[in-house]
This record gives structure tokens, sequence and C-alpha cells, in this order.
């Protein structure tokens, strides 16, 4: 008489499938993660997309403000004005590590072979027009400051450097706007459209306080 409890598989065979079975799990685990880590390589921005024109011409474009973020912490007279270029230049610093990281990420170089501000000019920007007669390497960016108003900046201090401060700050966060409208039209990757939807606040919220200052300073 047979005992009716005894497993019908032998042990090796259990074995056997419980190893399968494992090593089926461990399979589909590894497959998830490759689908998952090629995805963004997949979907990634191509070379001559706003998305990534974006992330360079904006690098570039906070670069000079964090220039003069760094004169105003320096030479500003009021300490308001040097509280406001510390954080000013310590956001946009931050930004522009974020979106060299993206184009690490996307594996794109951290600067095209390309005109600058091609992304915009394909967006029909009204910006367009001051640009026809511009050499394309020498392509204006909204809102940038010259050398010559750079370098003037650089020898003020005090007052004088406030009230220039505040002038080109305004215009450049004017400018950095500019970009942000012209990438959010072209339905950029989600971490792109976020970034630039905080730039957005971020300098338009600086340009109402700049502004002020700018009001006060003149009636002094």
């Amino acid at each position: 008489m047979h005992d009716q409890n005894v497993d019908p598989a032998p042990p090796r065979r259990r074995g056997l499938v419980v190893l399968l079975g494992v090593a089926g799990a461990a399979l589909a685990v590894a497959v998830g993660l490759s689908i998952g880590l090629a995805m963004p390589v997949l979907t990634a921005p191509s070379d001559d997309s706003s998305d990534v024109g974006f992330a360079r011409d904006m690098s570039t474009h906070h670069a000079q403000a964090v220039e003069m973020s760094m004169l105003g912490v320096r030479q500003a007279g009021l300490e308001e004005v040097r509280r406001m270029a510390l954080d000013m230049g310590l956001t946009q610093q931050a930004q522009i590590g974020t979106m060299r990281a993206w184009l690490k990420q996307w594996n794109v170089p951290p600067t095209g072979t390309g005109p600058r501000m091609a992304w915009m000019r394909d967006g029909g920007m009204s910006h367009d027009a001051d640009m026809a007669d511009q050499p394309a390497e020498d392509a204006p960016m909204p809102g940038m400051a010259t050398e010559a108003e750079m370098a003037r900046l650089g020898t003020l201090s005090g007052a004088q450097f406030d009230a220039l401060f505040c002038d080109l700050m305004i215009r450049h966060h004017a400018g950095g706007i500019e970009m942000v409208d012209a990438v959010l039209r072209t339905d950029p990757e989600d971490e792109v459209r976020e970034l630039a939807e905080a730039i957005k606040v971020g300098q338009q919220s600086e340009i109402n306080a700049l502004t002020q200052l700018k009001s006060r300073l003149s009636e002094q």
C-alpha cells in the first residue's frame, strides 16, 4: 500500500523547478532594469532639439548672471543688494549644474556645432529679426550684458554699482524669461519644463524686487 502523502516529485526535480523559477525571476528583473536604464537614452532629446539648445544656451546665459552676482557680493553698496546677488548667484549656479547633468545624461556635448539660439529662431521668436544680420556664432542672447557693460560694472562700487546692477539684471532676467517662454512652447521634456517654469517664477519675482529697489535708489 502506497502512502498518499508522499510528494510525487523527487527532491532533485523540485530543486530544479525552484532553481528555474528563481533564475526566471532574476532574468525578468534584469530585463526590466535594462529597459529602465535604456529608456532615458532611447528617448533622450536629439542634439538639435529645443531641450538641448535650451540647456546649453541657458547655461551660458546663467553664467553671466553668476558673474554679475559675484561682483554684487563684493562691490554692492547696500546689504540688500549683496544678499540678493548672493542668492541669485547660488541659485543660478545650481541650475547650471542641473542642465549640464542633463546634457551628460542625454549623451550630447555641452556645446553644439550649430549657431547659438537656433532653437529659438526655429520657434519663430520676435527676437529673430534682430538676429538675422548677425553671424551665427555671434547671435545675441536675450538680455545679455555687453562686454563693455560688464567691464564698467566691474569698475563701480557703492550706489553707482547698485544702480547699474539693477538695470543689467532686470534686463538679463527679462531675456531669460523670453528663453523660458520659447522652450515651453515646444512641449519640452518633463524635467526641462519643470526647471523652466521654476526659472520663470524665480526670475519674475527678482525682477519685481529689483524694480522696487531701483525705484528707491532713484529717490535717494
